[in-house]
C-alpha cells in the first residue's frame, strides 16, 4: 500500500478542512481527488505532504508516518498551486537549494534543468518567469529527490492552452513510470483524460471512491458540476 489514511482530521473552521478520513491508495494509481471550493482537496493534499499536521488520525507514505517530516519530504513531492519558490533568486539557486535540503548531487539538479527545459532560463529569477514556466520549476523542485508519490494542487490552473497539455504529458509520463500520483481539479475533462480513480470531497467528508466511469454516470456527478 502505497498511502494509507486513517481516521485523519485536520478542521480550520466548522466548514473547511477533512474530517475523519478514511482511504487506501495503490501503487501506481493516479488518482483525481475533486469538490467544491473548501471541501477539503487542498487539506488533505498538505497533511500528506507534511505542510500541515493533522489533528487528529494518521496517514503513512509507504508506512512511513506522516509527522516523520524528514523521511516523508523524500517520498512525496508536493506541487501547489500557487509555486512555493523564492521569487527574487534564479531558477538554479532554487534547484539547488532544494537539492541540499533533499541531499541530491548537483548533478540532478542539471538533469532537472534539462529534463523541463529550463537551461536557457537557469539564471532568471523566478519573478521573471511565467506562470507555466514557474509551474515547471515547481513540478522540477519536486522531482528532485524522485519520490514515489506527487501530489498536484489544481496543475492546470491559470495557465495556457499549450502548458496545459504539456502538464498532461508530463503526468501521464510519471504515471507510466510507476509513480503515485494524486491531484485536484475543477475540470471535467481534465480528469476524464488523466484519471484511473476518483475521490469526492463534500465538506470533509468522502462522498464517492470509485472509477471514472462509475462517477461520471453517478448522481455525485451530477450534483457536483451540472446542479
Amino acid at each position: 500500500m502505497e498511502i494509507r489514511i486513517l481516521n485523519l482530521t485536520k478542521v480550520y473552521h466548522e466548514e473547511r478542512g477533512i474530517r475523519a478520513i478514511n482511504l487506501e491508495v495503490e501503487k501506481g494509481e493516479l488518482v483525481a481527488l475533486i469538490g467544491h471550493n473548501g471541501a477539503g482537496k487542498s487539506t488533505l493534499l498538505k497533511v500528506l505532504s507534511g505542510w500541515l499536521l493533522p489533528d487528529s488520525g494518521q496517514a503513512f507514505i509507504e508506512e512511513i508516518d506522516q509527522v516523520n517530516r524528514l523521511a516523508v519530504v523524500r517520498k512525496v513531492g508536493f506541487i501547489p498551486e500557487t509555486p512555493n519558490l523564492f521569487d527574487f533568486f534564479s531558477v538554479e539557486y532554487n534547484l539547488t537549494l532544494f537539492a541540499r535540503l533533499f541531499k541530491v548531487s548537483s548533478e540532478r539538479v542539471e538533469s532537472i534543468l534539462s529534463l523541463f527545459n529550463l537551461l536557457s532560463f537557469r539564471h532568471n529569477r523566478i519573478q521573471e518567469l511565467s506562470k507555466g514556466l514557474r509551474q515547471r520549476v515547481s513540478i522540477g523542485r519536486a522531482l528532485l529527490a524522485d519520490p514515489p508519490v506527487l501530489l498536484f494542487d489544481e496543475p492546470t490552473s491559470g495557465i495556457d492552452f499549450e502548458m496545459t497539455k504539456e502538464i498532461y504529458t508530463l503526468l501521464k509520463t510519471f504515471h507510466s513510470s510507476g509513480k503515485t500520483i494524486i491531484f485536484t481539479s475543477h475540470r471535467p475533462e481534465e480528469i476524464k483524460t488523466l484519471a484511473t480513480r476518483i475521490v469526492v470531497l463534500h465538506h470533509g467528508d468522502v462522498v464517492f471512491d470509485g472509477s471514472p466511469q462509475t462517477y461520471f454516470q453517478s448522481e455525485v456527478h451530477e450534483n457536483l458540476y451540472l446542479s
